[in-house]
């Protein structure tokens, strides 16, 4: 089977590639380097495309059986202006109708499309006590990520009408080795502090690498997949809960713990400081019902074997 991964050089790409590879996939990951275009090596291969001009293979992928779809500029990455925003929003959107359109445009053999999606899609949690998880039925939030989740799934649900089957992951914080929101928060570690943002009381819905590769994987292969699914463990902890169990993991009680106050964050990240003071709890009901288990369902399992 030939699976062909956007985004596949990322922190999320290249685990996913990985995976496929080691299930004996023919990998095809769609490059914005011309000098990488036809390299082969073994079971993985390159392909050129470019979603500003247009560009892109259009043999590989009417000849692709499956499409993972990982191609996205860094929402933290660079501060949120007008410029940058726009960059966040047509990286996924554009590069989501290159891909429909041009399966579109003949005849493809594609059994499934699994496009990345995000847990911005539903804003912050209400604020009352106790709040209901958010479940994939609920509308995207106004705002910015709200917005912008709603025209990235949107750019591919033509497909849907034609018969293919798609699914979107809204993916909560990933924690994985040597990158992403984890390395953010083991930078002052090392001096034995443990930074925890604002009141720490924030809700963090977040997944550990290993759980959403395979999530990838059964909704590759599932039919059961389709549409929106959450992509989060099924137990979200507060902020403070997981920097302090990251530092009594490494430290024991030998650290100390600071708040970064609200204000400080909002002057640094403007914009983006929301994302990080913000509560945002999802249900991972929808994918257990299916079936998946998850290897690390708690944030104790997941720090142990991150920091192993």
């Amino acid at each position: 089977m030939i699976a062909i991964v956007t985004g596949g050089t990322g922190m999320i790409g290249k685990a996913v590639v990985s995976r496929l590879l080691e299930s004996g996939y023919q990998v095809v990951i769609f490059t914005r380097k011309k000098q990488l275009h036809g390299r082969v090596q073994g079971a993985l291969s390159y392909r050129y495309w470019n979603v500003e001009t247009g560009e892109i293979d259009r043999n590989a992928v009417l000849t692709a059986d499956y499409i993972i779809h990982l191609a996205g500029a860094g929402v933290m990455e660079r501060p949120w202006s007008a410029t940058y925003k726009k960059v966040i929003v047509d990286s996924r959107v554009q590069s989501g109708l290159l891909l429909s359109d041009t399966l579109l445009s003949g005849v493809n053999r594609l059994k499934a499309l699994v496009s990345a999606s995000a847990i911005g899609w539903y804003g912050p949690d209400p604020e009352i006590p106790n709040p209901a998880p958010f479940t994939e039925d609920r509308p995207a939030a106004p705002g910015f990520l709200g917005h912008c989740c709603m025209q990235w799934e949107q750019s591919t649900a033509s497909l849907e009408r034609r018969g293919i089957r798609v699914a979107y992951l809204r993916t909560g914080v990933v924690l994985a080795p040597g990158g992403g929101a984890l390395s953010m928060i083991l930078q002052p570690l090392k001096w034995r502090i443990a930074a925890v943002p604002g009141n720490g009381r924030q809700v963090i819905s977040w997944i550990h690498i290993h759980d959403l590769v395979s999530l990838y994987l059964a909704a590759l292969e599932e039919e059961s997949y389709r549409g929106a699914c959450n992509a989060a463990a099924p137990a979200p902890v507060s902020n403070a809960t997981l920097v302090r169990s990251l530092a009594e993991h490494r430290y024991g009680n030998a650290f100390i713990s600071i708040p970064i106050p609200a204000a400080l964050l909002r002057l640094v990240l403007g914009e983006r400081a929301a994302e990080v003071l913000g509560s945002t709890t999802v249900s991972a009901r929808k994918v257990q019902v299916k079936g998946f288990v998850f290897q690390y369902p708690d944030i104790g399992s997941a720090i142990r074997q991150l920091l192993k």
